[in-house]
């Protein structure tokens, strides 16, 4: 018999996506005939989970690694758990940033480590407090219509950078003033500066 692979999914009640990606994981497992065990966490039944998620979720963990956030299709999910597919590429451009209530401690150590390896694109992480990367281009008009589509998705996002715009080039500085240090939806920005 093949080894069991412990799958946890973090979801909450009345969730849609929750429902729609525990369907997702059964359907492939029946299908498939993969050894999955499957243990559901409601994250708000556990204060520090309910920290760590705030309304990130469904997140979905396989043998103790996160494999996939909100969405699983049972093709992906039997690819991954096969090991014939990698696990998908970043959705951090396709999420939406979340407003940030307060007393949410801000992500550090490993948390922070894996989101930026996510990221990728030349973001830095300094001081474990926010996120940082500098543009180049070839004159000041090309820097300031990139800087407006930066203002145009920050205000889409309800979630506003730190803009130093100069002569070809412009930094931008991104952190969760609530927390005074990073979330995840920092990043979330981010990537959707990249592909501004």
């Amino acid at each position: 018999m093949a080894e069991r692979i412990e799958v946890t999914l973090y979801t909450r009640d009345d969730c849609p996506l929750c429902d729609k990606a525990k369907a997702s994981m059964r359907a492939a497992a029946a299908l498939h005939r993969l050894p999955v065990v499957i243990h559901e966490v409601d994250v708000d039944r556990d204060p520090a989970l309910r920290e760590r998620f705030t309304n990130d979720v469904p997140v979905i963990y396989v043998n103790g690694a996160e494999a996939f956030r909100h969405r699983v299709t049972p093709e992906a999910f039997a690819g991954f758990v096969r090991g014939i597919a990698p696990p998908p590429p970043s959705s951090l451009a396709s999420e939406k940033c979340v407003p940030c209530r307060g007393g949410v401690p801000p992500l550090k150590g490993e948390e922070l480590a894996a989101l930026l390896r996510e990221l990728g694109g030349g973001w830095q992480v300094v001081d474990e407090h926010h996120l940082e990367k500098e543009f180049k281009f070839p004159d000041f008009a090309q820097a300031l219509a990139f800087t407006n589509r930066i203002g145009a998705i920050a205000e889409e996002e309800g979630h506003h950078p730190d803009i130093y715009l100069a002569w070809g080039k412009v930094r931008v500085t991104i952190w969760t003033h609530k927390v005074d240090g990073l979330t995840r939806s920092d990043f979330v920005l981010a990537a959707k500066v990249d592909g501004g």
